[in-house]
């Protein structure tokens, strides 16, 4: 009779190490692309850096370009949870509507773009070495569905007017994308997040309803 297998046996210490491999190609590669580019990065430095042999990089990974895929997609999903974290907790004090937490939760963003991490390796270097749909792709799995959710309850709280959802959320995505590439790309990184912010938010205000006796602001 074959004996159960406990846990912490051999299939488990396998995937653990599999799983430790991966993690340290990921760290080590997100290290040398945060740090040199991804162009400057060579796999030699990468797996040495990682202490893994070359084989179990492309056990785990295509090639190079896949790898950094991995990274950006890792750097921008904890951005995006950083993000949604801070928002909720000012959503629980009850101070802002969601109009409000809108227009805050994208200055909040705009704040990120100068983290160096996420302005290399999402900003600059992702659109370069996937082309622009990667980051299409990563807005659409991390802001289009919470958007859409924000954007429809301020229009039910007749904050902003009642305009179409799918094409509105799509249109400040693509505005504030812009904003971002603009801070990451620009010399003077402070003075453009600044520059950016206002515009932004201009633009914002142009969607908010008055209220209904004329009275008070945005």
């Amino acid at each position: 009779m074959t004996p159960p297998r406990l846990p912490g046996g051999r299939g488990n210490r396998r995937a653990e190490h599999v799983t430790d491999t991966r993690r340290a190609l990921v760290d080590a590669a997100r290290t040398q692309f945060a740090d040199r580019g991804y162009a400057a990065t060579g796999t030699e430095d990468i797996v040495a850096a990682a202490r893994v042999t070359r084989g179990a990089l492309y056990h785990h990974f295509r090639d190079k370009a896949d790898l950094f895929r991995a990274v950006m997609a890792e750097c921008a999903q904890e951005m995006a949870e950083r993000l949604v974290e801070q928002e909720t907790r000012r959503a629980r004090d009850g101070q802002e509507d969601a109009w409000q937490l809108l227009r805050t939760g994208f200055q909040s963003f705009l704040d990120a773009c100068t983290d160096p991490d996420f302005q290399r390796i999402v900003l600059v270097e992702g659109p370069a070495v996937l082309g622009h749909n990667a980051w299409d792709a990563l807005v659409e799995q991390h802001g289009y569905l919470l958007l859409a959710e924000v954007l429809t309850e301020a229009i039910g709280d007749g904050r902003i007017d009642a305009l179409p959802v799918a094409p509105l959320t799509r249109m400040l995505a693509a505005l504030i994308s812009e904003a971002s590439l603009y801070i990451a790309r620009a010399d003077d990184h402070e003075a453009a997040r600044r520059e950016a912010g206002l515009v932004l938010d201009r633009l914002l205000v142009g969607l908010t309803r008055p209220p209904a006796d004329g009275v008070g602001g945005a």
